[in-house]
């Protein structure tokens, strides 16, 4: 978990980095707690009027947490494909949401009846098949909280077909995050 400090520097540095893209100067990061250099998955979650805007990030934990906030909100801004490039009129406007991410962890089980037992509204999901693979932060439960369409979603943002989500050779992991916003 992270300090109520630890959370506004890491908002402050996504904000910095996306007003202030492409430079790149952060001074003052030599002296970040030990929390914000261990290395985390993070996503960076930006929202206009409550519109998503851009939503990007890392799942496994491989930079530290202020590097991840800074390149996932810099990316959130100006190369989620979903979107065109953030205009200077649109980012103060911006609303940032910041979620951390717990280590993924697999859910095992035999059939997709059991699939949906373990599933919980606290969870990020990871769907994995082949070479396609997906997740939703648990915040998409509030706008989908049925767990069957849940799981039709994240197959279709996969790429698979709608019901991937009942084969047997579908992989599963679930996580949890630590969520703050400005």
């Amino acid at each position: 978990m992270t300090t109520k400090k630890e959370q506004k520097l890491l908002l402050k540095l996504a904000r910095e980095s996306i007003l202030n893209y492409p430079n790149d100067t952060h001074p003052g990061l030599s002296k970040l707690s030990t929390a914000l250099k261990e290395k985390r998955g993070v996503f960076v979650t930006l929202t206009i009027n409550g519109q998503l805007r851009g939503c990007i990030g890392t799942i496994q934990p491989i930079m530290p947490l202020y590097e991840a906030v800074i390149k996932n909100a810099i990316s959130a801004a100006y190369c989620d494909p979903r979107f065109s490039p953030l205009s200077k009129e649109e980012a103060n406007k911006l609303k940032i949401e910041i979620s951390i991410l717990t280590k993924p962890v697999k859910v095992d089980c035999v059939n997709s009846s059991e699939l949906l037992k373990k599933l919980n509204h606290d969870d990020g999901v990871i769907i994995k098949k082949d070479f396609s693979t997906a997740t939703f932060l648990p915040q998409v439960w509030e706008q989908l909280p049925d767990k069957k369409q849940f799981l039709t979603h994240l197959c279709l943002k996969a790429n698979l077909s709608p019901e991937a989500w009942k084969d047997n050779d579908l992989k599963v992991c679930i996580y949890k995050v630590e969520k703050f916003c400005e």
